[in-house]
């Protein structure tokens, strides 16, 4: 391959070959960056145009499994179903590249995606927009702004722009920025939390332990949560990167664009007099019509004024009047926002709706959070379980599978919006939004080597439900009893901009993200922000604007997490169903007694209580995980009752020549394993279980049996048996 470009940017080279493959594409480019090759091509339908108010663009990351010289997964070996991560990443190239389009265009237009070869340390979501934009660029499409991305990760306190995986393994930030040389388009942010070690007083941990073991270690978990200035200072940095880096793919690229084909945009002209006519006969109608909440009652009451005054000019097109009637609702709403400093609801620009919260309300999951804001409902139910019960996954990246032991599935349903549509597979939106919830509550869970999963069913919508589920996911996570570094709670704002004037607007309901300018979720605690998603749908941001938009979401976040902890006093946890984890420490002298001989004394407290029992012997941390409290609490007084003394604890002493009774525990090709008593197990040699030659040993005992047996041998810990005579 002849590669006509060759860029050096932030810490990494790009090689791009243009005109050599898919030579019947509108556009292609071939990038190389490393051992990755990616493969972008874009193809529009010149001759067919939707009659639609939206952009007929489709985004397609595929990644093929032979490029890290693997099969695919499953029984069947072909790619078929996209995974996750090619599901949002194609949700982010289509969401960096949407605002290039001049509004009404209207050809359908295909970008794919694919990743041919892939370096185990590349960062294919940054170079998947790299590519697609650089297809589109030198496509015969009359667009010519470059767009790119970049990587941000912070490292030992230092930022560091398009880190490697690795990289981003040990990195408390991950934000993801696309832009062009003057404008952000696209944030998506996240902060990645750490455990700490601290070092506290023994006796603060547990009074059973001997104070002269003096100071002990205590993980702490931080969500290194990031404050508003401090984001702002790396969105700076972040931007002069994009400035450069697409001034350098504009120069470097214009060489081989296509002369553009002539560009059709259908605009449809707003009929003047049909404006004017709503405008003086039914703004008082229109106004009703806006401050109905939901956008089932909102339509309906726009269709019917639409009909009455197609009673009153039945010559008039029905079609041309609608289109008429929403452009009077949008100005009028952005008017009463700009104007008044009032919302269709009547809120202040920085009021939160009304908030209430139930908690635990499926009595048989393992814990439940109902949270209601204004016309937004979400359910969102926690189960708990253990390392088996993790999300397997592999990423075309990794050397093998991973587990993922913290997942947020979102749904929603049709009838949330009063929709009769039916429930079927997660798509993209869905997929994105509990991805969003995901990354802001994360950092701050303590997991105990728990397997989280928080589904959420949205219920009602009306502004903002991926919010709502980052707070019901809270307030279930605190119904389970799950420990959180600090409280999370999120809100989605948005942007009404005319000329100089502009208005930020907190906790936005439908309409106003409709009809707004700006979509932009954040969440976090009162201490800054853990994830972030911002698509701009004006040319671009400044970040003196971001800024106050981030300062009024921390007002809003501050305000919905006082609600929140009151809430969280009035749990009443689901004793009966939710399983329960316990972290204490103990002398680490004492854990050969709990082990006990041969394992005797931890496999009685495991079966008795109905827990597991991990111990690290180093440290002497001792963790329980049960089914219900009550066994937790049992096995945990009974180990502290070893340790005390209070417990009495069987130790048994064997010497060459003694003869004990013991039990067949099990028989093997050999011989058989006698428990004797004390708990510790001996092996009985076969040819040492009768005088004569037998063929198999249950021809002479069977599991369970008793006999005396002679303790004949030690072998380190193992003890060798012969049959008493």
């Amino acid at each position: 391959m002849k590669y006509n470009v060759e860029l050096a940017l932030q810490n990494k080279t790009e090689a791009y070959a243009f005109n050599q493959v898919a030579a019947q594409a509108n556009g292609a480019a071939w990038l190389k960056c490393g051992n990755t090759v990616i493969l972008a091509t874009v193809v529009v339908d010149e001759t067919d145009f939707v009659d639609e108010d939206f952009l007929p663009l489709t985004v397609q990351y595929v990644e093929k499994s032979y490029a890290a010289g693997k099969f695919p997964g499953g029984f069947i070996k072909r790619e078929t179903k996209p995974s996750d991560f090619e599901t949002l990443t194609s949700r982010i190239v289509d969401r960096s590249l949407r605002p290039l389009f001049p509004k009404g265009f209207a050809n359908p237009i295909q970008i794919t995606v694919m990743v041919l070869s892939a370096d185990k340390e590349a960062d294919l979501q940054v170079l998947a927009l790299n590519a697609a934009s650089a297809a589109l660029y030198v496509s015969d499409v009359d667009i010519f702004n470059s767009v790119s991305a970049v990587r941000i990760g912070q490292i030992d306190g230092e930022i560091v722009f398009n880190p490697t995986l690795t990289q981003l393994q040990n990195s408390t930030l991950d934000l993801y920025l696309a832009g062009s040389k003057d404008d952000m388009l696209m944030i998506e942010m996240q902060t990645l939390g750490t455990d700490e070690v601290e070092m506290v007083d023994s006796m603060t941990l547990d009074p059973m332990i001997d104070s002269a073991t003096s100071m002990a270690s205590l993980p702490v978990r931080i969500s290194n949560a990031m404050g508003e200035d401090e984001l702002i200072t790396v969105l700076a940095s972040a931007q002069e990167a994009l400035y450069e880096a697409n001034s350098a793919y504009e120069n470097a690229f214009k060489t081989y664009a296509k002369s553009p084909f002539e560009l059709q945009t259908l605009v449809s002209e707003i009929n003047a007099e049909m404006v004017a006519y709503v405008r003086e006969n039914h703004s008082d109608d229109l106004k009703r019509g806006i401050n109905q909440m939901a956008k089932t009652e909102r339509s309906t009451a726009l269709r019917t004024i639409r009909k009455n005054i197609m009673k009153e000019k039945p010559q008039w097109d029905e079609h041309e009047l609608k289109k008429a009637i929403e452009s009077v609702k949008r100005s009028m709403v952005r008017a009463q926002i700009l104007d008044e400093k009032v919302r269709a609801d009547g809120r202040g620009l920085k009021e939160v709706r009304p908030i209430s919260i139930e908690t635990n309300v499926l009595p048989n999951a393992h814990a439940s959070a109902l949270f209601t804001r204004g016309q937004t409902q979400a359910l969102v139910v926690l189960t708990l379980g253990g390392a088996k019960d993790a999300q397997m996954f592999e990423n075309l990246t990794d050397s093998g599978t991973q587990n993922e032991a913290f997942m947020v599935h979102y749904n929603f349903p049709g009838f949330s919006v009063g929709e009769p549509s039916p429930i079927g597979a997660p798509r993209r939106r869905e997929l994105g939004h509990g991805n969003l919830a995901k990354r802001a509550l994360e950092g701050a869970c303590v997991r105990n080597g728990q397997t989280i999963r928080l589904v959420s069913e949205v219920l009602e919508s009306n502004g903002s439900s991926s919010m709502a589920t980052v707070c019901g996911g809270y307030m279930a996570l605190r119904a389970g009893d799950v420990e959180m570094a600090d409280p999370i709670a999120g809100v989605a704002m948005g942007m009404v901009s005319e000329g100089d004037r502009h208005a930020i607007l907190t906790d936005i309901m439908g309409l106003e993200d409709h009809d707004g300018d700006l979509d932009f979720k954040v969440a976090g605690s009162k201490e800054g922000i853990t994830a972030m998603q911002m698509d701009i749908k004006l040319g671009g941001i400044h970040l003196d604007v971001l800024k106050e938009a981030l300062y009024q979401a921390a007002e809003a976040r501050a305000h919905i997490i006082d609600i929140m902890i009151g809430a969280e006093d009035h749990i009443e946890l689901n004793e009966g169903t939710l399983p329960s984890t316990d972290l204490f420490h103990i002398d680490p002298s004492f854990i050969g007694d709990i082990i006990g001989q041969a394992g005797k004394t931890i496999r009685d407290i495991i079966e008795r209580f109905d827990v597991t029992i991990d111990i690290d012997k180093k440290k002497g941390s001792v963790k329980l995980t049960g089914k219900n409290r009550d066994g937790l609490r049992g096995a945990r007084d009974h180990i502290e009752g070893i340790v005390s003394g209070a417990t009495p604890v069987e130790k048994v002493e064997y010497k060459v020549g003694d003869v004990v009774k013991g039990k067949v525990k099990k028989i093997v090709d050999f011989g058989a394993f006698i428990e004797l008593p004390g708990g510790v197990d001996g092996l009985i040699h076969i040819s040492k279980l009768s005088d004569g030659h037998i063929s198999r040993v249950s021809d002479v005992i069977s599991e369970e049996d008793e006999l005396m047996v002679e303790i004949v041998e030690f072998k380190g810990n193992k003890i060798g048996l012969g049959r008493a005579k």
